[in-house]
């Protein structure tokens, strides 16, 4: 059987973390929910994690993406820790970030090196397609070790 396009997504593994104190989780339950009925393997790694915390299980997991659900408006200095977290461990895994987000703190997040972001309210069909795409489309690290898409 030869992988066509969308051939790896639909076997996608996706990590998906609460980092720091937020202790609002329905809606991670509600996006995993989304992208397991969507066919891709989801772990969670539950409320309060650490970026270190999440980059070692995301390793660990072998996934394919990391998906951070935050609302309690830290998501920039969040986001940019588990950046340099898989700087440090030299991978290159894509990270997506989800909650409360303003279009500024959006762009910010993209400068920084967050591969897509979806602010509350977000639909569910454009997520599974945007994760899909990412997926398929995320460059493998190179022959030489190099890993540096991605990664702050």
């Amino acid at each position: 059987m030869t992988a066509g396009p969308g051939h790896r997504a639909s076997r996608a593994r996706i990590l998906l973390a609460k980092p720091g104190l937020d202790g609002h989780d329905r809606g991670v339950h509600v996006v995993a929910r989304a992208l397991r009925d969507a066919g891709f393997e989801v772990i969670y790694t539950g409320l309060r994690s650490t970026p270190e915390q999440i980059v070692r299980s995301a390793i660990d997991e072998d996934v394919d993406v990391i998906g951070l659900s935050i609302l309690s408006g830290v998501h920039l200095p969040v986001a940019a820790e588990v950046l340099e977290a898989l700087g440090r461990e030299e991978v290159s895994i894509p990270v997506v970030v989800g909650g409360a987000i303003g279009p500024r703190d959006a762009l910010g997040l993209r400068e920084m090196g967050v591969a897509d972001v979806f602010p509350t309210g977000s639909h569910r069909r454009e997520l599974v397609d945007r994760l899909r795409r990412l997926v398929d489309e995320w460059p493998a690290p190179s022959a030489a070790g190099g890993t540096d898409a991605g990664t702050a």
